[in-house]
């Protein structure tokens, strides 16, 4: 089949990474298409996910999205006939507008709620062949397609990722040195609309918490403060997860980046205001316990949970959340090997 994989955020490059390699295994003609994203566009080449069509930026307000989708839907819809695309991969709403002018199949790969997204659920599920939906999500369209697991587990299970120790070198960090990874968002996505993080004061309460118990190391999406630059990430974005795994806390405002540190069993505590309010992170916090959230109001609760986790033996910390990493493992499935064999079903 020829199958078009459309990437339109960094981390659709990371869930649709091993996806790409299997059904390229499996003798399937892959395309890619991306927006003008340095980072992703950095990911796609670093996995081979080459060549692609570059669909231009991204705009932050509603007006300059709408007209971005427009712009795509046009491109794409060309490229998708001049190609005879069978099937259309995304986490976004285009390729479903493109799937009612062609004979694609549009696939959507969505984990959020859809009260968070009423765009996304207006524009984008009645479009799509399928909304591929972890079941922890209850979805209003009959299209919603379920499986036991979340994005972050189709790339970061153990089928598909295993740490590589000499990070810690490349970090420039010992073996056994404790140190803690910080994750900053810009929150410019159209469900992050009224939506807000960490401030500047909490960032540095956070540092100042952290800092006498180990390294701290900050990634950001949007440019970090100049004061924070002593402590800016020291390896690039492909090298992100295997230092995870190897961190003794994850920290942020960030949701992807707090499930992928609960998946990978690191004890991850996030502050915004989406706290409990999305199935998938609630399900990791209230099912597994392998991570924590609060609104930026409870920001106080927030600094005494984490008190209390780094007044722990670190050895101690580190095979609880490993111990609750594998119950979570034994009751999920490889989401990556459910997304194959049903794109092969069609």
């Amino acid at each position: 089949m020829n199958i078009l994989i459309d990437i339109g955020h960094p981390a659709h490059v990371h869930l649709f990474c091993p996806l790409s390699k299997e059904l390229l295994r499996r003798g399937h003609h892959l395309f890619y298409s991306v927006r003008e994203l340095p980072i992703a566009i950095r990911l796609m080449e670093h996995y081979g996910m080459t060549p692609y069509l570059c669909l231009g930026q991204k705009h932050d307000s509603i007006f300059g999205k709408a007209q971005s989708i427009l712009y795509q839907d046009i491109h794409l819809l060309h490229f998708v006939q001049k190609h005879r695309i069978d099937i259309g991969i995304s986490s976004g709403i285009v390729l479903g507008h493109i799937s009612q002018f062609s004979k694609m199949k549009a696939l959507l790969f969505d984990d959020d709620d859809d009260a968070a997204e009423p765009l996304v659920v207006r524009y984008g599920h009645p479009f799509s062949h399928a909304v591929l939906t972890p079941n922890c999500i209850q979805r209003k369209t009959k299209r919603a397609v379920y499986y036991s697991g979340t994005h972050e587990l189709a790339y970061l299970h153990p089928n598909h990722f295993v740490p590589n120790p000499s990070i810690l070198e490349k970090a420039g960090l010992h073996e056994g040195e404790r140190f803690f990874i910080m994750r900053f968002v810009a929150l410019k996505g159209h469900h992050d609309i009224g939506q807000a993080g960490l401030s500047l004061d909490q960032k540095r309460t956070l540092i100042s918490v952290l800092k006498p118990h180990g390294r701290v190391i900050i990634t950001s999406e949007r440019p970090v403060e100049e004061e924070f630059e002593p402590y800016r990430m020291p390896v690039p974005p492909e090298d992100i997860h295997s230092l995870m795994a190897y961190c003794s806390m994850f920290v942020g405002d960030s949701q992807t980046m707090t499930s992928e540190a609960a998946i990978l069993g690191v004890p991850a505590l996030k502050c915004n205001t989406f706290a409990g309010r999305l199935s998938v992170p609630n399900m990791l916090e209230e099912k597994y316990e392998l991570c924590y959230a609060y609104p930026p109001e409870h920001f106080t609760e927030m600094i005494q949970h984490i008190q209390q986790l780094l007044a722990k033996d670190p050895e101690i910390l580190k095979y609880e959340w490993q111990t609750k990493r594998q119950r979570m493992l034994a009751e999920m499935i490889d989401p990556t090997e459910f997304f194959v064999n049903y794109i092969e079903q069609l």
